[in-house]
């Protein structure tokens, strides 16, 4: 009853403020719930920078709402909490990247999107996690530099064996402490369910998958595979909208490793706080966005 009376609230400040709610798959049911728009990170920058809204209020880490400001210059963009940061963006910085790539001179640098602004702009172009291997493989490189995510990264190489990808030494903590030994327990435990993994996870994890998967594929396997069961391989966080994509089909999770603390940080009251105080806000300079911008605008021309 308290969160139906807070969501309430937040819809009717949100109408008040012409504000989208924007909520990430990892965030917390309730608070997914809230939103007008649930999704990935880029998937729900591009939503808002289409919407009318004048406000985007951003429940998700401090990269995404980065993203979303980079897209939708003329909108003001807000995060309920602002401490909600990301270990894998902060283990690169735009001076480390300028160094790095002047140590490889003529390679081209492709950038995760889970990354910060001033990194994306120090990019030649970025990816997502469902694109990764077909933004290199359109580079027609021989090699290209890849970060920030060295699991990613191996993916692609996997992938493209013909490329050389030298990696960022980074890695999203919740998806690299999973161990082969974690998974291979939850597929003995549900031995007719299928195994989707992300690629944010070790190879060794991977090398145990169905299928090698980003959050909205996973939605999209979820719904239209023959499989009724599930192991997901992901942060705990998107069971709630699996549950919602395919009601009648059942989803397993190493829930004691596959939650991120900082996704979790977001309340529905700090959603209420932020949508009513239009605070913290998100800003991005004007040269780091269009030189990020262009990093990303070059991502979706590959398609």
């Amino acid at each position: 009853m308290r969160d139906a009376g807070l969501a309430s609230e937040i819809r009717g400040l949100a109408k008040q403020r012409n504000a989208v709610i924007l909520a990430h798959n990892y965030q917390r049911p309730e608070v997914q719930d809230v939103a007008d728009f649930v999704g990935d990170s880029l998937g729900l920058s591009r939503q808002a920078a289409g919407t009318g809204a004048d406000v985007i209020v951003f429940a998700g880490v401090h990269f995404m709402a980065e993203t979303a400001a980079i897209l939708a210059p003329d909108k003001l963009v807000v995060m309920p909490e602002a401490r909600a940061g990301c270990p894998m963006a902060d283990m690169i910085t735009a001076v480390k990247l300028a160094a790095w790539r002047s140590e490889w001179p003529g390679v081209p640098v492709v950038t995760y999107v889970n990354s910060s602004a001033s990194v994306k702009a120090a990019s030649d172009v970025c990816c997502t996690s469902a694109n990764a291997v077909e933004v290199v493989r359109s580079l027609d490189v021989p090699r290209v530099l890849f970060a920030p995510d060295r699991n990613l990264a191996s993916w692609v190489a996997s992938q493209l064996p013909e490329v050389d990808v030298v990696a960022w030494n980074g890695f999203c903590p919740t998806h690299d402490r999973v161990s082969a030994e974690a998974v291979m327990e939850a597929q003995r435990e549900h031995p007719s369910a299928e195994t989707l993994v992300h690629p944010e996870c070790r190879p060794e994890v991977v090398a145990l998958a169905d299928r090698v998967l980003s959050t909205s594929q996973m939605l999209r396997r979820a719904a239209e595979s023959e499989a009724d069961e599930f192991v997901i391989v992901t942060e705990e966080g998107l069971l709630h909208a699996l549950r919602k994509a395919a009601p009648r089909k059942r989803f397993h999770t190493l829930a004691r490793t596959m939650t991120c603390p900082n996704m979790k940080l977001t309340t529905l009251e700090k959603v209420r706080d932020c949508v009513e105080a239009l605070e913290p806000r998100v800003t991005v300079p004007a040269d780091v966005r269009e030189r990020a911008l262009a990093a990303v605008e070059r991502m979706v021309a590959i398609g």
